[in-house]
């Protein structure tokens, strides 16, 4: 399980890691399988882990007080998933994290996690690259968003993740574009003719 972080941490390191660098990385992450619908975080709690999938699809989320869902991610195969703010700050988390089909993960503590930025240059390449594509994909979703018709969203995620589209269901793909069921089907029904 552990060879799909070693392949990130590669693509985004200037050169590939030898096996002892490697060895010292893979030792402070643990391998976890989580069954459908199973939380990875719940709302309330703090957030332990920051987790890479390595398979699977996970979905993080918040319920408002109506008890609407909004999906603010969609996480698939060598994405991280995890609440940064409640990682980092120690705080109770907003959000919750669960698995939409059934994933393995591998588990980063924060003492792992600041050991590794101390200690491992190649682990610090790929959190950079992390962080930089974060707040690219970030950036992007808010310009969607406040800038974007519901159809433009549809087709910007259908144009630059279509993955998405298939490992998702409709009401998800939907809450994450911010926009209600019906109209994704209205959506779908125009693109796809």
């Amino acid at each position: 399980m552990h060879e799909a972080l070693r392949k990130y941490i590669n693509k985004y390191a200037s050169t590939e890691i030898g096996d002892d660098d490697f060895e010292l990385i893979k030792n402070k992450f643990t391998a976890k399988h989580f069954r459908k619908n199973q939380y990875l975080l719940q709302e309330g709690e703090v957030c332990k882990y920051v987790s890479f999938i390595v398979k699977g699809a996970i979905r993080q989320y918040s319920i408002d007080q109506k008890g609407i869902e909004h999906i603010v991610s969609l996480c698939t195969e060598n994405w991280w998933v995890g609440d940064r703010e409640s990682f980092t700050m120690l705080t109770p988390s907003k959000y919750n994290i669960d698995a939409v089909e059934d994933a393995d993960v591998l588990l980063l503590t924060k003492a792992d996690f600041q050991e590794l930025v101390g200690t491992a240059p190649f682990f610090v390449a790929s959190l950079s690259a992390m962080d930089y594509n974060y707040q690219i994909a970030a950036q992007e979703r808010i310009h969607a968003a406040i800038s974007f018709s519901a159809e433009e969203r549809y087709l910007n995620l259908l144009a630059n993740n279509p993955a998405l589209l298939q490992r998702f269901p409709q009401t998800m793909i939907a809450s994450f574009l911010g926009v209600s069921p019906e109209t994704i089907s209205r959506i779908r029904k125009k693109v796809h003719q």
